[in-house]
């Protein structure tokens, strides 16, 4: 007779089975979120007094705001594989990002990481760096040349 561990749950035929699924990843569903305590002052009869008090502060601005939307959206997309395909889905595609991270270019080369978009699936997306991040516009500009042999140290 087999001893139940704590880290383990017995299915229905019997067989003994990991309890904790998600290996640290966060559930596919939703959580009520929002502010744990509001410091809204209020005026006669329970309405909220602005003009006296002036409106709640936000903590987030546009760009965390955003980074965070992303960071999340990456994370579901991720867990929602590991739950439909199993976990090699997401191990690969993580294996994938980083090569196509890797790709080597010349350093007088700007690299526009197209394969890491096409595997995120930013390629369908216009953002800001779509369109005021070109080449022309960039601080970055010298003799290839001159990079080359000081990164080969030939200078």
């Amino acid at each position: 007779m087999r001893v139940a561990d704590p880290g383990y749950e017995t299915d229905i035929n019997g067989k003994m089975a990991c309890a904790d699924h998600s290996f640290g990843l966060p559930s596919v569903k939703p959580k009520p979120g929002g502010f744990e305590s509001l410091d809204i002052h209020e005026g006669h009869y329970g309405v909220p007094d602005v003009m006296t008090y002036g409106a709640p502060l936000h903590e987030d601005g546009e760009i965390e705001v955003r980074i965070s939307y992303t960071k999340n959206k990456e994370l579901m997309h991720m867990t929602m594989l590991r739950n439909l395909q199993g976990l090699h889905a997401p191990l690969r595609l993580t294996m994938e990002l980083r090569a196509a991270e890797k790709v080597g270019r010349l350093s007088f080369l700007p690299s526009s990481n197209f394969m890491r978009d096409v595997l995120s699936g930013r390629d369908e997306e216009i953002g800001f760096e779509d369109f005021l991040n070109t080449a022309e516009f960039r601080e970055q500009m010298g003799q290839p040349h001159a990079i080359l042999e000081k990164q080969l140290c030939i200078l």
